[in-house]
Formats: C-alpha cells, sequence, structure tokens
C-alpha cells in the first residue's frame, strides 16, 4: 500500500574529524558556503549513503535492487525491464505502444528502491522512462561555520620502484574538527502513488537516516553520527501546512561558546520543536533521537 501521508523531516547530525563530502573541484577540500563558511553537504551525498544502507540490508528482498549503484551500467539496468516483460527495446526510445511504455517504467519502479524512492531519469540508450521521485532531500548545512584543516599524512611505502630511496611519501587531507548539520526533507503522497512507494518503503527509510553513517565508517569521514529525526505526518496527502512554517518550528540554540564560532561538540547546542497547535492544524510531530 502505498503512503496515504504527507511528510517533512528534519535531520541532524554531525561530524568530528573528518570530511563529510569533499569538492573534487577544490582538492577534496569539505564543502563551503562561501558567504557564511558554514558547511555543506549535497543531497546526492545523502541518497547515495541511504542507496548503500538499503543495498547492504536488503539485497536479497525483492523490489529492493538499486539503479544507481557502484560499477552499474544504466543501459543494462534498464534492459532488465525489457527483458522481464519480454518487450522488444527500440534504440533512445519507448515502445510506440503507450500501455507498453507504462509497464516498462512500472517494472522499475516495482524493483528499484532509489527509483521508487527519488526518482530518475532512465532515458539512455535503452530507454524505461523518467520518473519523479516522491522523496527529496536539500542540501545539508552546518549550524556553525566550520574550519576545514589540512592535514599531511605520510605513507612508509613507495609507489614506483624509481623513489624506492625514498624513506616515505607524503600526502595530505582535509577534516573538519566538528560540524553539526541540518537537512531538510520532503515525502510526497500524491507522487508516490505514481511510484508505488509503500509503507513498508517509508520504514527502510527512517531506518536508513538512523543508521546509516554506522556503516559508512572509513578514514576519511571520520566519526559521522545521525543525532536527530524529526517527522512531521500531515493527516492529507496534499498536505495541512506549509513545509517552511513546519520547519521554522525547529530551532537549534547555542547554549555553549558564541554564535556564528566553530562549535566543538553536540553537548554545544540544544534542539527544540514547537508542537503548539500542530493537533489542531492536522500535523502530528515524531522525534526519533
Amino acid at each position: 500500500m502505498t503512503i496515504q501521508n504527507r511528510y517533512e523531516f528534519v535531520y541532524l547530525f554531525d561530524v568530528s574529524n573528518g570530511n563529510p563530502n569533499g569538492d573534487p573541484d577544490a582538492g577534496n577540500m569539505p564543502r563551503l558556503d562561501p558567504e557564511s563558511s558554514k558547511g555543506l553537504v549535497t543531497d546526492v551525498c545523502l541518497k547515495r549513503k541511504i542507496r548503500n544502507f538499503i543495498e547492504l540490508t536488503e539485497a536479497d528482498t525483492q523490489g529492493y535492487d538499486i539503479y544507481v549503484k557502484e560499477k552499474s551500467v544504466l543501459n543494462n539496468q534498464n534492459k532488465k525491464a525489457y527483458d522481464a516483460l519480454g518487450i522488444e527495446s527500440e534504440k533512445k526510445k519507448l515502445p510506440k505502444d503507450e500501455e507498453k511504455a507504462r509497464e516498462i517504467t512500472a517494472w522499475m519502479c516495482a524493483n528499484f528502491f532509489d527509483v521508487r524512492a527519488f526518482g530518475a531519469v532512465m532515458t539512455t540508450e535503452v530507454n524505461s522512462g523518467q520518473v519523479r521521485g516522491p522523496v527529496q532531500l536539500a542540501f545539508a548545512k552546518s549550524i556553525d561555520p566550520i574550519i576545514p584543516l589540512e592535514i599531511s599524512i605520510t605513507r612508509m611505502a613507495v609507489t614506483n620502484e624509481k623513489d624506492l630511496e625514498k624513506e616515505r611519501t607524503m600526502g595530505r587531507k582535509y577534516i573538519v574538527p566538528y560540524g553539526l548539520y541540518r537537512v531538510h526533507g520532503f515525502i510526497s503522497a500524491k507522487l508516490a502513488e505514481k511510484t508505488g512507494f509503500s509503507e513498508s518503503d517509508l520504514k527502510k527509510l527512517w531506518q536508513s537516516l538512523q543508521t546509516m553513517f554506522e556503516h559508512d565508517h572509513s578514514a576519511a569521514r571520520g566519526e559521522m553520527v545521525a543525532r536527530k529525526l524529526i517527522v512531521f505526518k500531515h493527516k492529507d496527502a496534499l498536505g495541512n501546512m506549509p513545509s517552511h512554517k513546519l520547519f521554522e518550528r525547529v530551532t537549534i540554540d547555542r547554549i555553549q561558546g558564541e554564535n556564528g564560532t566553530p562549535a566543538n561538540s553536540f553537548d554545544d547546542y540544544q534542539i527544540s520543536t514547537n508542537r503548539e497547535g500542530l493537533d489542531e492544524k492536522g500535523v502530528t510531530v515524531t522525534e526519533i533521537a
């Protein structure tokens, strides 16, 4: 059964001594808003972690394959729908029969979690259509400015024999000493009707957001922790309040250190949600620590 309610959520996570999302155009330096010096993490980065978690935990579950994954060939992914339905593919075109074209796209939604959730442009040489997903994320932004540090590192081994006489080789890495990031998410019940995003899918999404960093540790990312997930559930599919009004009800106050300066830990903050009058307007709030 597809979801019947609209949702918005505020997701908070932090990083300690790691690089949450490097910028390849800046030597893999942590992404920054140049105006405020606050850290950024892209929606693509967060969706990647959700995909990885689903692939890790639901690898053998029908309907939870991942469309965009490491070393996947999208033409081959698209062709799976044609093979399963016994339809001949035509280069760069969907079948002329509209019913068959809908079947192709529906098969992709039914079998790939990320297509069903985030949508996908599947108009490659093997055309499986285009889907707008019900689950969307904004960029994450740190609450306070961050100060990226460039750290020198050494390696005792060398790459080439010609460097054998060198004692060691040098390298560099960037870290953020500490940053608390906030991201807003949106889930549309009306778009879920078109992709088949279900209540079961929604539960797996919440589970991903709570635990995906536990399976994403690396030397580059340091310690990343999901701190809080605040979910606003509307009574109706179309929603009962504007999303920005709900997001404004979640406030993050600096209780240690000065506002506008880098923080040291999660304990420097106090998070509160104003629930006043929400029940009367048809919105319920769930906080997941």
